[in-house]
């Protein structure tokens, strides 16, 4: 590709500048935290600026290309917002320097929960979503630094598995019991004043309290009708974790001025102590605390005081005793095998070549997040059940008792057990655990195919 060539792919903005957003060795935006500090609103007077700033609005385009995600109320899509930037940037930057940029309403969309029911998302424009990622983009280390040690949730650098290992860490020392707290619809119930007023104490300028303003009372578009946002802050837009987080600070440094040991995810929030008595006082004190400082609602029917074995933390749960493993929740495990099911159903008249190519694209990501575990003896039964399953679907797409007499013998079975099992009235999940077809279909034979080993 020639320099014209070049130049015409890259975004024409206008350099601003020569900042650059803080990025981490592996060269995204998000940095790893530095320690507890404190940000006064002297070093917030040129925000806009820094968020103008050319590099800063490349890796945010970058970004946003790389989400990918769906269109707004506009129905721009991914693909159309360098051109489009292109094109109207000038406006834009002018809009942004003097306050008046103006966000779009979100798109509601309701996509299912893990755990039943629906999840709410607000779809911004991508227009929208590509200033809120440049905003991200200045606010986010100087804001994560000051963050607590023990929330995980949305942060460079920090994971889910992180959290886990923590409560562990927490329970292992002896506080085994948990007070586990479920904020109520926290993405659609934050209260905006309480939310602003933090980010005042971080932001002293006007222009950016008014964009992040305009952000969370953008209005919303469902079923034809643009309504108001009174409160909330949309899950789906690049902002909303930081500033749940932002808000959500206030829980953790009260938390720590009590002493507590706790974890929080997000709106997940887990505080281990040594009684049952305790939690409940603890439960109750954080109840208060949550409706009178930070407008907040505990969903009762999910919030619990109990063992930690009796309740799931990021998809996880532990053994009991001070030696407490990492496990699996079976709320988990019951997903996984219902997915598995849906997957290896018999009808489906796919090959078993495809079928593996699907279980493959689905078990490596669940691995890769619950290959975490530390009882490996649940994920060496789930290979085994999952052999079962795919033995079941290739004895069915034999089909005929001469078939089956046929393809088992041709894979070494001898002709004595081939006709008796080819003739066998049992059905098709009996016989795959029958010594004829494990010889027929060994685990070598799936693995060939492409089927990855839970236990490995």
């Amino acid at each position: 590709m020639d320099k014209r060539q070049k130049n015409q792919h890259e975004l024409a903005f206008e350099d601003a500048g020569r900042g650059e957003a803080p990025r981490s060795s592996e060269g995204r935006v998000e940095t790893t935290t530095a320690g507890l500090s404190t940000e006064s609103q002297a070093d917030t007077s040129k925000l806009m600026e820094e968020v103008c700033e050319k590099e800063n609005l490349k890796e945010a385009l970058r970004r946003v290309k790389a989400n990918a995600g769906a269109a707004g109320v506009d129905g721009m899509n991914v693909a159309e917002l360098a051109g489009y930037l292109r094109e109207n940037w000038s406006r834009l930057k002018e809009q942004l320097s003097t306050g008046t940029y103006k966000p779009q309403p979100v798109r509601r969309v309701e996509i299912p929960k893990a755990g039943g029911g629906t999840r709410k998302l607000g779809i911004p424009t991508v227009v929208d979503r590509f200033v809120q990622q440049a905003v991200l983009q200045v606010l986010q280390k100087p804001w994560d630094s000051t963050f607590s040690d023990f929330s995980f949730g949305f942060r460079p650098g920090r994971s889910a598995h992180q959290a886990v290992a923590k409560a562990q860490e927490h329970i292992q020392a002896g506080y085994d019991w948990v007070v586990d707290i479920d904020l109520e619809k926290f993405f659609d119930r934050v209260n905006h004043d309480v939310l602003m007023s933090r980010v005042a104490q971080r932001v002293g300028e006007k222009r950016m309290l008014k964009l992040i303003r305009g952000f969370l009372n953008s209005g919303v578009l469902e079923n034809g009708l643009v309504g108001p946002t009174d409160e909330g802050t949309p899950q789906g837009g690049p902002l909303s974790p930081l500033l749940s987080n932002l808000l959500l600070d206030v829980l953790d440094r009260e938390l720590e001025r009590r002493g507590h040991r706790f974890v929080r995810y997000a709106d997940d929030c887990n505080i281990y102590v040594k009684s049952e008595r305790a939690g409940q006082r603890v439960m109750e004190g954080v109840k208060r605390f949550l409706t009178r400082k930070l407008k907040l609602k505990v969903n009762e029917t999910k919030s619990a005081v109990a063992r930690p074995k009796s309740r799931k933390f990021l998809g996880f749960s532990f053994t009991g005793g001070k030696s407490a493993k990492r496990r699996i929740a079976p709320q988990a495990i019951f997903r996984f095998k219902e997915r598995i099911r849906e997957l290896t159903r018999r009808t489906r008249g796919i090959s078993i070549e495809r079928m593996i190519g699907e279980l493959r694209t689905y078990m490596i990501g669940w691995q890769g997040y619950f290959g975490f575990c530390e009882t490996s003896h649940i994920l060496s039964e789930l290979d085994m059940w999952i052999r079962r399953r795919l033995r079941c679907c290739v004895w069915k797409q034999w089909k005929h008792g001469r078939t089956r007499f046929r393809e088992l013998t041709h894979r070494g079975v001898g002709k004595q057990l081939a006709a008796k099992t080819a003739g066998s009235a049992h059905g098709p999940w009996r016989l795959s655990n029958s010594r004829a077809l494990a010889v027929a279909l060994p685990n070598a034979f799936f693995i060939s195919l492409g089927l990855p080993v839970l236990a490995s």
